[in-house]
């Protein structure tokens, strides 16, 4: 797409008809009838006879917990139905590669850490459908702007180095990390940040010490990438791709 085009590609998403359309409207409509056709003829056809309106209620759940930790119980209670059912959901999305359920790190740095995976629906542009968002202005206005800007740079950076080795952290007493990925015989961090100018916080500091990283990135929409300190850098999610493989290239000749 080129990174000049980033913010088109958050909102419409990585899907060829969808990011191509003509206008927004004909890029929703598309969105609704991909979303109608997995539920009524690809999940039938795969021998899943599970109600179309009963995953469309949970897929759309699914939106709405976007960006947050798994939490089998709450969603059994919205849909009325039991916590195992709801685990049968969610797999049944991840394999269809619709969802991301990425998994937790421990770290044995005595502190309680959160066990629980944490979901994404993993086209920015299907989450935008499901949430029923009308265009750009609607985004920025909604409390989930900046869980789907953390969803969208996510993906970016699982593009380049692979889902393998990829997993957040958590502790219970506050200190996290968004993603944590092993590359290369490194450990990265990646903090996602929609703001103008974003800091390191208290949070990244502890998870920069605990988890013994060798970079922290912190990834914003802004236009400009620079350090942050030793082993931290701010990057935009222009350079993101161009910043991972000088890196790569780096490893490599060491």
């Amino acid at each position: 797409m080129g990174p000049a085009n980033f913010r088109q590609l958050w909102w419409r998403g990585g899907l060829p008809a969808a990011y191509t359309a003509a206008s927004d409207r004909v890029c929703a409509q598309w969105q609704e009838d991909f979303i109608r056709t997995v539920l009524e003829r690809d999940l039938p056809q795969l021998g899943i006879t599970i109600p179309a309106a009963t995953l469309r209620r949970f897929w759309t759940m699914m939106a709405h917990f976007h960006g947050q930790k798994w939490n089998a119980a709450e969603l059994a209670r919205s849909l009325g139905t039991s916590e195992p059912t709801t685990r049968k959901y969610l797999d049944i999305l991840t394999g269809m590669f619709l969802v991301r359920q990425l998994p937790p790190w421990f770290e044995n740095v005595g502190k309680r850490q959160v066990k629980a995976p944490k979901i994404y629906v993993r086209d920015s542009g299907l989450l935008h459908s499901l949430m029923k968002l009308e265009g750009v202005a609607s985004l920025e206005a909604h409390p989930k702007l900046g869980a789907s800007w953390e969803g969208f740079a996510l993906e970016q950076v699982l593009s380049v180095t692979g889902d393998r080795d990829a997993y957040y952290w958590s502790t219970h007493s506050g200190p996290e990390l968004d993603l944590l990925v092993f590359w290369h015989g490194q450990r990265l961090g990646f903090e996602f940040k929609y703001s103008d100018a974003p800091d390191l916080t208290k949070s990244m500091h502890v998870a920069m010490e605990d988890l013994k990283l060798n970079r922290l990135f912190l990834v914003y929409p802004g236009g400009q990438s620079y350090s942050l300190g030793p082993k931290a850098d701010l990057v935009s999610i222009q350079d993101l791709s161009a910043r991972l493989q000088v890196l790569a290239a780096e490893a490599s000749a060491t």
